[in-house]
């Protein structure tokens, strides 16, 4: 795919994926670190991000499947967001935790029983939060069978979503970007063996 070609360039080129040693969140360590709120930040690359996860979608799901996006902040919201106003589709958000104020609610925007939502995110990794959310969507009686990512770390997420029903897309994954960018000799050998033992080890 082009676009996941030109994207790996500009990921590398603007630090929005760096190689290394690195600690997630998580506490696990990863021989990279990717951060892709920094893509709105450069508004063409983040347009023709969108633009791209906007035909994908078309592509194997089409928009008429379903009511309402949904995300979860920051991440994958921002991204959603701009979906969002592409598509003319109402969002709503899950907060990870509940706000202590007012009406204490979960779910941000206007849901009812019943509806299709489509999940996106920026970044797959294990899928926890996304499944947790998901199970809160459930709970309140609306209906997720999808979940699309632009990146997929291919770290389990798509098999824990799985186990609550919903499949998993991705625009990319960290394999095919760093392929893109060792066939442009833009990292080491070394760099790709250590991602792919990554992987492996997952």
């Amino acid at each position: 795919m082009e676009f996941v070609k030109e994207f790996a360039t500009f990921l590398h080129q603007n630090e929005v994926i760096k190689f290394g040693d690195f600690t997630l969140s998580s506490g696990k360590n990863s021989s990279y670190y990717v951060d892709l709120r920094l893509v709105s930040s450069f508004p063409h690359q983040f347009r023709k991000m969108i633009k791209n996860l906007q035909d994908l979608i078309s592509e194997e799901i089409g928009f008429d499947n379903f009511d309402t996006l949904a995300s979860v902040p920051t991440g994958g919201l921002v991204i959603a967001s701009a979906l969002a106003i592409e598509t003319v589709k109402p969002l709503i958000y899950v907060r990870t935790k509940p706000k202590e104020y007012g009406t204490s609610k979960s779910i941000e925007g206007k849901t009812h029983q019943g509806m299709k939502v489509l999940m996106i995110d920026d970044v797959a990794t294990t899928g926890g939060s996304v499944v947790n959310s998901i199970k809160l969507l459930k709970e309140a009686g609306i209906v997720v069978t999808d979940a699309y990512v632009i990146i997929d770390r291919l770290e389990g997420a798509e098999k824990l979503l799985e186990s609550v029903g919903v499949k998993m897309h991705q625009l990319t994954d960290i394999i095919e970007i760093t392929n893109s960018l060792h066939e442009k000799n833009l990292v080491s050998d070394e760099v790709l063996k250590k991602i792919q033992s990554q992987v492996a080890q997952n």
